[in-house]
């Protein structure tokens, strides 16, 4: 008897979830545990096991939207490893005639069909079943297979009959030297689709507003340059510029709890401890892991933290429960090069802090024009819970913390 392979419950608020990935091939017989498919949320990549041992049947193809409970495939318990032998041909078959075919063709045909995905691929190719070699079950036509098939080439017309001249044609100017112009479109994966959603309610439902302020980071660089070997044979990891940022943010929503707070309603939540977002860039988009009661943690912990979400997050094996409930969320596009930005509100939270590339600039210090390195820094607030006056304390206090790192041990 087969048992019903169903998309399980992620999250309370997700009703529906796209089933990004197949690991198993229709027909492999997978042990109990074993990781069937992925299946991705609006907040998060799932793994989904076996429940029991037996022989995979696949129903729904890679790409398909799916509510929560939907049936994907069964599994036939069995044991043992080896996979479902294929049928041989009947003796019915075997008596036939030489002239007709006892079995469908290798590249299709009605025992060698091709799977839906991969016929809308050969539809927009031009293909026919016979045009592709399958590398599925039984020779079916996977997607893969239909994506790395070409187009037949096509056949030379006939001469046409010298009845009367064509007419003449204009050529359509084409670039030459290999250049392309293919147009390539992409479905929306569910976490995109979730990123652009909220962006635009953030843009349109908060009275966003941002406020700049420039950090001159030769003393934070000196500290660190100083005592990170040491820091690292200590802790284990390597001593960064967020964690110094995070501890930092972490004092100040201390200090201006408007900046920690939300809109909920007709009411204003403040939070006594500080969940830092850290925004984190995936092959898959942007997510932001939170970094819990951050403002109890020491350097080495934040650093650890930060690193132990990154993986996770490059891994995509971040949990919902990371990914929720933030406060505050810090933004870093000076890794990529950013000299300045205007970050967007993780809504509902009210205040994002975003960091920038650092460049040498020069600096007035002591009546002495000098050359020390210097980050651009922005801070996006929600002007409804936030006023300038909070925002402009909250952003210099980053920066007062920032030039001189002592402050932040003696709590000053």
């Amino acid at each position: 008897m087969s048992i019903d392979i169903k998309i399980p419950s992620i999250g309370e608020s997700i009703t529906e979830v796209t089933l990004t990935t197949w690991l198993k091939e229709d027909g492999d017989f997978v042990e109990e545990g074993d990781i069937l498919c992925e299946i991705e949320s609006d907040k998060a990549t799932v793994e989904l096991p076996a429940e029991e041992s037996g022989v995979l049947a696949r129903s729904v193809d890679e790409g398909t939207d799916l509510e929560i409970g939907a049936v994907i495939g069964t599994l036939t318990p069995g044991e043992g490893g080896v996979a479902k032998p294929k049928p041989e041909a009947s003796s019915e078959a075997s008596d036939a005639p030489p002239s007709v075919p006892t079995s469908a063709p290798a590249s299709g045909g009605d025992k060698n069909y091709p799977s839906p995905a991969a016929r809308k691929i050969m539809d927009e190719k031009g293909l026919s079943p016979n045009d592709v070699q399958g590398t599925g079950k039984d020779g079916r036509i996977t997607k893969a297979d239909a994506m790395s098939a070409s187009a037949p080439a096509k056949s030379a017309p006939a001469p046409a009959a010298q009845e009367k001249p064509a007419a003449p044609t204009i050529e359509a100017q084409v670039p030459q030297g290999g250049v392309s112009r293919e147009v390539r479109r992409e479905k929306m994966s569910r976490l995109r689709k979730t990123i652009a959603s909220r962006l635009t309610e953030a843009k349109n439902s908060t009275a966003m507003l941002t406020t700049f302020n420039e950090i001159d980071m030769h003393w934070v660089m000196e500290l660190r340059k100083k005592y990170k070997e040491q820091f690292k044979e200590k802790h284990d990891i390597g001593l960064g510029f967020m964690s110094f940022f995070t501890k930092a943010c972490a004092i100040a929503l201390q200090e201006v709890p408007g900046v920690n707070a939300m809109i909920d309603g007709d009411e204003m939540v403040f939070h006594d401890y500080a969940d830092i977002g850290i925004a984190v860039s995936t092959p898959k988009g942007l997510v932001v892991p939170n970094v819990r009661n951050a403002e109890s943690l020491s350097l080495a912990q934040i650093e650890k933290e930060i690193k132990r979400l990154a993986l996770k997050g490059r891994d995509g094996k971040l949990t919902l429960d990371e990914m929720s409930g933030g406060t505050f969320t810090i933004t870093n596009g000076g890794v990529f090069g950013s000299m300045l930005s205007t970050p967007i509100i993780n809504i509902p939270q009210s205040g994002i802090l975003g960091m920038h590339n650092i460049v040498e600039r020069p600096v007035a210090l002591n009546g002495q024009v000098v050359v020390h390195p210097v980050m651009y820094t922005a801070l996006s607030y929600d002007h409804r819970i936030v006023d300038g006056k909070e925002s402009v304390t909250f952003l210099y206090r980053i920066k007062e913390l920032i030039e001189d790192p002592a402050r932040m041990l003696l709590d000053v």
